[in-house]
């Protein structure tokens, strides 16, 4: 086994199946342009060393990740439909780096995975979750929405409609129910079920395992997927800029007390409806 180390992604080489792990605890694993770099760096390298056949992207315990860093883009003062635009086209660009590789991409999901990061757990081909995890787009509670817009293609019109409504987040369970995931396995049997699988995937000839993902996606993108996604792209940027008092509220209290102050914040006006 060998290791390769970013400042927030960690790559490990276990015989033919490179494991990407996402390490920035502190944020909950928070999505920043620098750790979006990295990881995007690990993957075209992933994806292009014929050695590897299989690549499984995971965060930590307590998160797969919580979404895009919502601190630096108030920092960062993004407000305009123009400027979203260029940081969504990023955060876009990503997600789908993840579903274009050219291999197999296993998703381990334990805790939160909320947002952008529920967004790159749904590009991965698999996903296999320990019963702690949590998922949703939380985000239109304060005023933004999907960034790629994956969850239709994955769960159908019904369920899609009613989390980006509502902004629900739903456990490991109702996610195994919905078809979010393959699987939820105890959090002692979690790394050892995803080593099996990716073992088991890396059986199959590297050309054979590229044709077939190529073939599947293929038929995802027949059916609109990549149109919706660019689509999706003008019209987020918009609703990323929206003036709304929500919002405004919202960025006010991340630049004042805090993004976990923001938070409760908006998670307070849910109290009881949840």
């Amino acid at each position: 086994m060998t290791e390769t180390m970013h400042e927030f992604i960690r790559t490990e080489r276990r015989g033919d199946v490179a494991w990407l792990t996402i390490d920035r605890p502190k944020k909950l694993n928070a999505l920043s342009v620098q750790l979006m770099s990295e990881l995007s760096e690990a993957l075209a390298e992933a994806d292009t060393d014929d050695s590897v056949k299989v690549v499984v992207l995971r965060g930590g315990e307590k998160a797969f990740s919580v979404g895009y860093d919502i601190a630096e883009e108030v920092e960062l003062e993004v407000s305009t439909a123009e400027q979203w635009h260029g940081g969504l086209s990023n955060n876009i660009g990503l997600t789908m780096q993840v579903w274009g590789l050219s291999k197999p991409v296993i998703g381990m999901v334990e805790g939160w995975c909320l947002a952008g990061g529920c967004e790159l757990a749904m590009a991965c081909d698999l996903l296999i979750a320990g019963p702690e995890a949590q998922f949703g787009e939380p985000e239109i509670r304060f005023g933004s929405g999907p960034v790629t817009l994956l969850m239709p293609f994955i769960l159908g019109q019904k369920v899609t409609n009613e989390l980006l409504f509502t902004g629900d987040v739903i456990g490991a369970d109702r996610a195994l129910e919905l078809g979010l995931v393959n699987k939820v396995v105890p959090a002692d049997e979690l790394e050892a079920t995803v080593t099996k699988l990716a073992q088991k995937i890396a059986l199959t000839p590297l050309s054979i395992l590229r044709y077939t993902k190529r073939t599947l996606m293929r038929a995802y993108e027949q059916m609109g997927l990549r149109d919706a996604v660019q689509g999706n792209l003008d019209l987020a940027a918009v609703l990323n800029s929206a003036d709304t008092p929500e919002r405004a509220d919202f960025t006010e209290l991340v630049a004042s007390k805090g993004l976990g102050a923001a938070l409760a914040w908006r998670d307070d006006r849910f109290a009881g409806l949840d």
